[in-house]
């Protein structure tokens, strides 16, 4: 009977309760189809049957509350993925307020009231989960995991179900080259998005683990599963309500807040309890373990749980982080500590700030600056910074400084008389006593952040970001500050030899001329060639220790911009040194220029090796400069410059 009390025919039951009054006919065989919904028990259900809009065909997973399956929606003549489970929970309103690349969409839920059953359908993701591929990776050696890996384990997936290989896709192509950390990395970045989406929209998942990422036909991983997820959005729902998860991959914060005699709450969580199950998912897909071994046998006993916490609240066993695969970047070990350290305030405080650590991690270039391998001729020559600063000023300036000697000495001196010679002698010697040592302490005035600060943070001091961005500003400036300091001195110098010229007697007009000349090509060699010696050594050994993790600062992108343009009119400068050279020559009188040719020639020869040196610097200084950008300026590293589908998928 129907609720108005009047008879049905046999075969008849009220199919949608969303449309009220709505009733639908089932053939026997129908009839029994359902008869599993109606008895309310989740576990009768199997593929083949029909419930409501749905033909389930295909088994996709199962949980503790809900199973999901492939189906054909009838209405719309699509495939989806349905999620049966019994009327309770908030995931529906929860996952429709996150849309997200890297986050599973849904489409709608259906009640039956009547069966206490729910019915979320949503988009069908292909690729399997990444339980699948953690299995494929305990299988195989390191040394042949790789990109590939992931996407055979998507394949085989696909093969299962009877779905085709994408054979024309540039995302699978990148992914196919990477190495299995920087794959790592690469699916790291997207989760680390969708919790940032998850986060601002006030919601937190609760339960990140292999099975709750699915991965597209690409390869892109989405988060799926938010079951047990608290949204601050929706109105009425407590952080204690379906309180629950997955024990191997929870935070210190999240067992204190199972424990039933620890202090914490469910309240206390926010993404970072998020971030570190994040981390304990990455590193198991790293190495194919968990970094810690206290989950496998667990249970929800008190003795379990205060087990647990107890070894989440300390930091990683070294002997787990020298277990990490040789190949694994520095930068991803420090990301993944990071993420795992047991204070919330230790970890990466946001989703945005992980991914960003992700995009470094793919960028050879700049993570090698920021986390230099071991061994590393950066790391080894860090302790040296004032000897090598101080050589790279010097030796230029001796060289110049012999040049200017013999050049001087062959035309101007050896024509002087013996009185004019000693008084021009104590002229030099005046200038190099007062000029040279004020030129030494200016210098050691304009190094002293850079290198007191690089020194401390290597032992373990901490700075304020105000006393940082100076030493930083310090550094990049401090190779133009310097040679201007010394292209002052050698004018300096210059006025003042000239003066001791004019007082000295029996100096010919023409010296001038020739001391001028020198100078200007002294002048060149002291600023061209300790600016690319300085710079360099600051941009690659000093100026990376300077960068706080996440750092996006707008100032330092200017300043890193600015001194490519300068280094490109100090290359031109170079360049000029054995020019100037030769156009000095030509000022010469005959009778003198035989007696200069050996110079010059040496000059030339020397300056054109040196030019060859400095271009080299810098283009490898241009390189360093453009990776320092990407990581200040948060922008996407060259793993990211793909065009068409493949830049959309990747961003």
């Amino acid at each position: 009977m129907d609720r108005t009390g009047r008879s049905m025919p046999e075969g008849t039951i009220v199919g949608d309760p969303t449309r009220r009054g709505h009733v639908r006919t089932l053939s026997p065989e129908r009839m029994d189809d359902e008869r599993a919904v109606r008895t309310g028990s989740i576990d009768d259900i199997n593929v083949g049957q029909r419930i409501d809009d749905f033909d389930l065909l295909m088994g996709l997973g199962r949980g503790a509350f809900a199973r999901v399956f492939l189906a054909r929606q009838r209405s719309m003549h699509r495939l989806v993925a349905v999620k049966i489970s019994q009327d309770h929970g908030t995931e529906p309103q929860t996952m429709a307020q996150l849309d997200h690349d890297y986050i599973v969409r849904v489409f709608d839920q259906r009640y039956l009231e009547q069966f206490g059953v729910k019915l979320l359908y949503m988009q069908y993701v292909p690729g399997g989960t990444l339980l699948a591929v953690l299995r494929r990776i305990r299988g195989s050696p390191q040394k042949q995991r790789g990109g590939q890996v992931l996407l055979d384990a998507i394949d085989e997936e696909l093969a299962a179900r009877g779905e085709i290989r994408p054979t024309d896709s540039s995302v699978r192509a990148e992914l196919a080259t990477l190495s299995w950390p920087e794959t790592v990395a690469w699916v790291g970045r997207r989760l680390a998005l969708a919790l940032d989406h998850a986060s601002r929209q006030g919601v937190i998942h609760r339960d990140i683990k292999p099975a709750n990422i699915l991965l597209t036909a690409e390869g892109v991983p989405k988060l799926t599963d938010f079951n047990i997820s608290f949204s601050a959005q929706l109105g009425g729902v407590s952080p204690a309500a379906y309180f629950g998860g997955s024990l191997a991959y929870m935070s210190p914060e999240q067992l204190a807040a199972r424990h039933p005699h620890a202090t914490g709450s469910a309240a206390d969580l926010d993404t970072r309890s998020d971030i570190f199950a994040l981390g304990v998912l990455l590193w198991e897909l790293l190495t194919g373990r968990r970094p810690f071994r206290d989950a496998i046998d667990a249970d929800e006993s008190d003795t379990s749980l205060s087990t647990m916490l107890d070894l989440r609240s300390r930091r990683i066993d070294p002997d787990v982080v020298a277990a990490l695969p040789p190949n694994c970047p520095a930068t991803l070990r420090r990301v993944l500590l990071t993420c795992l350290a047991p204070d919330p305030r230790d970890r990466w405080q946001s989703g945005a700030d992980l991914a960003q650590q992700f995009e470094l991690c793919l960028d050879p270039q700049a993570r090698d600056l920021v986390d230099p391998p071991p061994g590393s001729w950066r790391l080894r020559l860090r302790p040296w910074s004032a000897p090598i600063i101080f050589i790279g000023l010097v030796f230029p300036n001796l060289l110049a400084g012999l040049y200017n000697y013999v050049h001087n000495r062959t035309l101007i001196v050896s024509k002087l008389s013996p009185a004019a010679v000693q008084q021009f002698g104590l002229f030099q010697l005046l200038i190099t006593a007062i000029v040279f040592p004020a030129m030494v302490v200016l210098l050691a005035y304009m190094w002293r952040r850079p290198i007191a600060v690089t020194r401390a943070l290597s032992h373990g001091r901490t700075f304020d970001p105000t006393t940082l961005a100076k030493a930083r500003a310090d550094t990049l400036l401090l190779g133009s500050r310097m040679v201007v300091v010394c292209f002052g001195a050698w004018w300096v110098s210059t006025v003042v030899n000239l003066f001791a010229m004019q007082v000295a007697t029996g100096v010919p007009r023409g010296s001038y001329v020739h001391f001028l000349a020198s100078t200007v090509v002294c002048g060149a060699i002291v600023m061209a060639y300790p600016f690319f010696l300085v710079t360099f050594y600051m941009v690659r050994c000093l100026y990376p220790v300077m960068l706080p993790p996440g750092i996006i600062s707008g100032d330092d992108t200017r300043r890193l911009r600015g001194l490519e343009r300068l280094s490109n009119r100090y290359l031109a400068l170079a360049a000029s040194v054995p020019l100037l050279g030769v156009a000095g020559a030509t000022f010469l009188p005959a009778a003198d220029l035989g007696a200069i040719v050996v110079p010059i020639r040496v000059l030339c020869l020397g300056a054109i090796v040196a030019f060859v040196a400095a271009y080299w610097m810098f283009r490898q200084l241009e390189q360093d400069l453009h990776a320092l950008e990407r990581v200040v300026s948060g922008e996407p590293g060259p793993a990211f410059t793909l065009g068409g589908p493949a830049r959309a998928a990747l961003s």
